[in-house]
């Protein structure tokens, strides 16, 4: 979730002149579902108005078109929808695809988590965006670029 109430981060301002970053409180926002894919770097992202299990069980119909072939195993945390009994008929439908989830509290143990980590730093922390349709245009530009820059740069970074 990428609100729309921006975060300060660390950053240098001349003493006594902090940097005021606006904010006007309404607590809306992006909410962002993806995938990365770690053999190819590739980034695989969609925004959603809501997140719950319906929306993530569309997500996951869409990963499997994305990827036709192969194997797909999704690092997950514990969310509650992430266990949805909503899942289970389409996972066993699906046998390719396989969940596995992490243990509480630690994001770390997730690329994505890093990834999610770098578009904040880069694009979303002390800037002031008036509309969520600017925070999403700020973050495919940020999307577009990774998919410009080779995955040995992408796991130097992460």
């Amino acid at each position: 979730m990428i609100r729309d109430y921006q975060a300060i981060q660390k950053s240098w301002f001349v003493k006594r002149q902090q940097r005021v970053i606006q904010t006007y409180g309404r607590h809306e926002g992006v909410k962002l579902l993806g995938i990365l894919n770690y053999e190819t770097g590739e980034v695989y992202v969609e925004d959603h108005s809501s997140y719950d299990a319906e929306v993530f069980l569309s997500f996951l119909h869409n990963v499997l078109i994305k990827y036709p072939t192969g194997e797909i195993v999704i690092i997950l945390d514990n969310a509650k929808i992430h266990h949805d009994k909503l899942l289970t008929k389409f996972l066993r439908a699906n046998p390719r695809l396989h969940l596995e989830f992490l243990p509480p509290y630690s994001p770390n143990l997730n690329i994505i988590e890093e990834l999610w980590k770098w578009l904040k730093n880069t694009v979303i922390n002390n800037v002031f965006f008036h509309t969520c349709e600017e925070i999403k245009s700020a973050i495919l530009s940020f999307l577009d670029f990774i998919a410009t820059i080779s995955l040995l740069v992408i796991m130097v970074y992460l």
